[in-house]
């Protein structure tokens, strides 16, 4: 079983939604409960954050420059240079008691991103689609802990995890309406596994997924729900991945530390970084909103 390695000793409180940027070659990332957005430089370790003020809970590129970014409250676009954050739109005003969770873009550069009940009932949270134009629409209602995503684009197939339920379904996805239909379950996690987080693809067709809970990431293949392989990680509570790298063959990983005592830290000093490993595949890029 192959380790990832500490490359950014960050200590987030819950670091999430790994995101590269082909054109900086930087790991976008954020720490939804830390406030803030952060770029990071593999090269020069170098780690920049913007404070949000609320929950920063996903970040994407845009083509158009900026970035993409959903906040506790709704979808944001955002301005690195200025610091300039504009809400764009929130379709959740009404659940106080939800908040944004993972999100990414599909191949087509629409921005998918998902809620979680915070405080309410199981079931109020759902999965949304923001488009180029702006408009927003709702994909999935009836999610709980809205969390990993990713597309494979030789079969039209997206994969998605409501944590709760500990499966990866499937979907139809129709690339040309940005649509999922037929939803299957392709890989129900077992009992004795914890809870499936964030998620990315490589080029083989196969899931990456993090365990929270879990001390690391498992490579499954959707087609028969077999664990493959996994990746250690010296922190229990693993996030999400993604791949990264010139040659897009380094997976990154993303922690947390929030609810760690202080015995649990002398176990997982590094909890709340950022971790890398080259696993022998290349991965799906990061795509960017085409807004």
């Amino acid at each position: 079983m192959k380790e990832a390695a500490l490359v950014l000793d960050a200590k987030a409180i819950l670091a999430e939604g790994p995101s590269w940027d082909e054109q900086t070659q930087q790991l976008i990332w954020v720490d939804i409960n830390g406030h803030k957005i952060n770029l990071f430089d593999p090269v020069t370790g170098k780690n920049q954050s913007f404070d949000t003020g609320q929950h920063a809970c996903a970040a994407v590129r845009k083509e158009s420059g900026g970035m993409m970014v959903t906040l506790r409250d709704g979808f944001y676009s955002f301005n690195p240079k200025t610091k300039e954050l504009t809400s764009i739109y929130d379709p959740e005003s009404h659940l106080s008691g939800n908040r944004f969770n993972d999100g990414k873009c599909d191949p087509q550069g629409r921005f998918w991103a998902g809620t979680m009940v915070l405080e309410g009932e199981e079931g109020d949270a759902s999965l949304y689609r923001l488009d180029p134009d702006l408009s927003v629409h709702t994909m999935l209602k009836g999610a709980t802990v809205s969390n990993g995503m990713a597309w494979d684009p030789a079969k039209n197939v997206m994969y998605y995890i409501d944590t709760p339920t500990k499966k990866i379904m499937a979907y139809d996805y129709h690339p040309d309406t940005g649509y999922i239909t037929n939803g299957r379950t392709a890989v129900a996690v077992s009992e004795e596994r914890e809870n499936p987080d964030g998620m990315t693809i490589d080029d083989e067709g196969m899931l990456w997924t993090a365990f929270f809970g879990g001390w690391g990431v498992v490579r499954f293949n959707p087609e028969t729900g077999e664990a493959l392989s996994e990746i250690s990680v010296p922190a229990a509570q693993v996030t999400s991945c993604t791949f990264g790298g010139a040659a897009m063959d380094e997976l990154y990983i993303t922690t947390a530390r929030d609810g760690l005592s202080d015995e649990d830290l002398k176990d997982q000093p590094h909890a709340g970084g950022i971790f890398m490993v080259k696993p022998g595949v290349s991965g799906a890029p990061s795509y960017p909103f085409r807004g």
